[in-house]
């Protein structure tokens, strides 16, 4: 590498703990001051670091845009493999990964149970939108004049006597989705699985796609619910959204 390209990276490095003027960052290099003017006046010119008023360097808009669009040329489904493996391994039940894929939700990938009682799922197949877990938590992660409109247009097949068949309810339960960060179906989607999910986040805060758990209900007697693996989905789903640059501003605690 030049010592050109380096000097000039290590700046970039620098000014990513925040702003420095001329002076600050001449300081911390091995080099002359005219030497650092010189690099900053070029990685400004291109965009990568932008001046203030008080002549305070910071980092420049092109140097955010190249940084979003290497992000999300990355594959989800490998960057989510590992974090996916660990939640199986700590809750020993079926976990899956899924999206968006125009206008179905579609599982992405899945790692098996380790539970001798089993749902069954594979990677391509769709999920309701009205009655399962990560097609709740997706909906939820819409603008909400999206969600209405795509709730509105939902045929609301009954897939168990206790799906959710109508907008209104649906609606109501997006919202308290929204507000408390993950989502649940009771029995809604599959007789006899319960299933919790989280949705995951890119480096703009974008919803891209959803973490869950789904158990049989045979599984959860004894007084174990599906509400207690709500955590351990969280922190899974905040590690992939993590990998994928998402820093976030709050955080909620089911």
């Amino acid at each position: 590498m030049s010592q050109s390209v380096r000097r000039a990276l290590d700046l970039l490095s620098r000014l990513a703990f925040g702003p420095a003027s001329l002076d600050e960052l001449s300081r911390d290099a091995p080099v002359h001051k005219t030497t650092v003017m010189r690099l900053l006046h070029t990685l400004e010119a291109k965009g990568f670091v932008v001046r203030d008023s008080q002549q305070h360097y910071t980092l420049g808009p092109k140097f955010f845009e190249l940084s979003t669009l290497a992000l999300e040329q990355r594959d989800i489904r490998a960057i989510a493999r590992p974090h996916l493996l660990q939640l199986g391994v700590r809750t020993g039940h079926t976990v899956h990964l899924a999206a968006f894929e125009g206008p179905d939700v579609v599982y992405l990938d899945k790692i098996e149970s380790r539970q001798p009682v089993r749902m069954y799922s594979r990677i391509g197949l769709t999920a309701a939108l009205h009655a399962a877990a990560v097609g709740k938590v997706l909906l939820a992660g819409l603008p909400p004049q999206r969600r209405e409109s795509v709730a509105a247009a939902l045929a609301y097949r009954p897939l168990t006597p206790r799906t959710i068949t109508d907008p209104a309810r649906l609606l109501a339960e997006l919202d308290a989705v929204a507000a408390q960060g993950w989502a649940v179906d009771l029995a809604e989607h599959e007789e006899f699985v319960h299933c919790a999910a989280v949705g995951v986040h890119d480096a703009r805060g974008r919803m891209v796609a959803a973490v869950s758990c789904s158990v049989p209900s045979v599984l959860l007697d004894g007084g174990r619910d599906i509400h207690d693996l709500i955590p351990d989905i969280t922190a899974c789903a905040e590690a992939i959204s993590a990998d994928l640059g998402w820093i976030p501003t709050e955080r909620t605690s089911p």
